[in-house]
């Protein structure tokens, strides 16, 4: 038996690797669909909204790769990637996000995605972490996570329950104790005591000023 002459022409004919890309920003939908078909080795698809990436794989469509924006309409942060997780049409599910802090990178991989990609990465590391994702592994950033740790040396964060953190994260967004309640899977009157306890710790009369601290702090 003789080896083939041509190992890439053999490597050409291998099935392409599918990816859904869903994202409400229209230019980076185009620009990660150019450039990963530039590679040759995927076939893609786009979206602009978590209900339409939902309704293509509940029609039969399969995707070796979903990659999820945190933050596009009905994407309700991590409630659509665990719902997308449940179909079998999404052989893996990954997030990406520009605006997403280390702390939700951190909680979307303990979720069991593929992988957290942020959107300031270069083309050519888009490309490589989907190629990654697609073919198994879980990817994140290391640089990216690394912000997450000095987050977590700050004063202001280490008054804070891992609870409280996640309540005044949702405090900075503008969410009612009503959704931080649904977010969360915790009862409102919950809610409320973690408010008035991080308002205490932090020293803020009011969800507004709360939110100003946070940021101000850097926390998200």
């Amino acid at each position: 038996m003789t080896a083939n002459p041509n190992p890439r022409a053999a490597s050409s004919r291998l099935p392409a690797l599918r990816v859904l890309i869903a994202d409400d920003h229209d230019l980076l939908r185009d620009t990660l669909k150019l450039f990963l078909e530039g590679e040759g080795e995927f076939e893609t698809v786009t979206v602009a909204s978590y209900s339409e990436a939902e309704a293509l794989v509940q029609g039969g469509e399969v995707f070796d790769l979903v990659l999820l924006d945190y933050s596009m309409p009905g994407m309700n942060e991590l409630e659509g990637f665990a719902r997308m997780s449940r179909l079998n049409g999404a052989r893996r599910v990954a997030v990406i996000s520009g605006t997403a802090s280390p702390e939700v990178a951190e909680k979307v991989l303990a979720a069991g995605a593929a992988g957290f990609v942020p959107k300031t990465l270069s083309a050519k590391s888009l490309v490589n972490a989907v190629r990654f994702m697609s073919m198994g592994e879980q990817y994140a950033p290391l640089e990216f996570l690394r912000t997450a740790e000095e987050k977590g040396r700050n004063p202001l964060a280490d008054r804070l329950s891992r609870r409280e953190m996640e309540v005044l994260e949702r405090l900075t967004q503008g969410k009612s104790n009503k959704e931080i309640a649904r977010d969360l899977d915790i009862r409102e009157p919950t809610v409320k005591l973690h408010v008035k306890t991080l308002y205490r710790k932090i020293g803020a009369a009011n969800r507004t000023q709360a939110a100003i601290f946070a940021k101000e702090a850097g926390l998200f």
